[in-house]
């Protein structure tokens, strides 16, 4: 599980659209990499409506925003289209991104427990490194939050 400080593990993966996303290509960028549970769900789509309506902001600061969960990429095109999403979403079916963040932890709900995505965010610098981590993430207000560490750190 990843910390403030460590290097972000890097990953290629399918994003919305078709195309691929490479980590490490996008330096000397900074990152804001937020992973949520599933597309066109309450919370997730007010995390994504949220980045999407900053994402001037996070332009006008040279920052990239992407989502990850294991959706499919046509689940990603769906909920973009749905939503007029303006965020880039990668699809991690596979989940070796979510664990090597450490977001693919077990969840109880109803008295059941099941494995799923714990929704984090990691500002990445442009160094490739991780500057913040917010874990267990409450969607509303989530991106305001993130956009003001951003200029901070500017």
């Amino acid at each position: 599980m990843p910390n403030a400080g460590d290097a972000a593990p890097d990953f290629t993966l399918p994003r919305d659209g078709g195309s691929t996303v490479t980590l490490s290509a996008l330096r000397p960028a900074p990152v804001v990499l937020y992973f949520y549970p599933k597309d066109d769900t309450s919370g997730c789509t007010i995390e994504a409506k949220d980045f999407t309506s900053l994402g001037a902001d996070f332009a006008a600061a040279g920052v990239t925003v992407i989502g990850v969960s294991k959706d499919s990429v046509k689940a990603h095109d769906k909920f973009i289209a749905k939503h007029d999403l303006g965020v880039i979403l990668v699809s991690d079916e596979a989940g070796s991104t979510c664990e090597d963040y450490g977001v693919w932890v077990e969840k109880q709900m109803y008295g059941k427990t099941y494995f799923g995505i714990e929704r984090a965010t990691f500002l990445i610098g442009a160094d490739g490194k991780i500057a913040r981590v917010w874990r267990k993430v409450k969607a509303k207000g989530h991106a305001e939050e993130v956009l003001a560490a951003v200029k901070a750190q500017a």
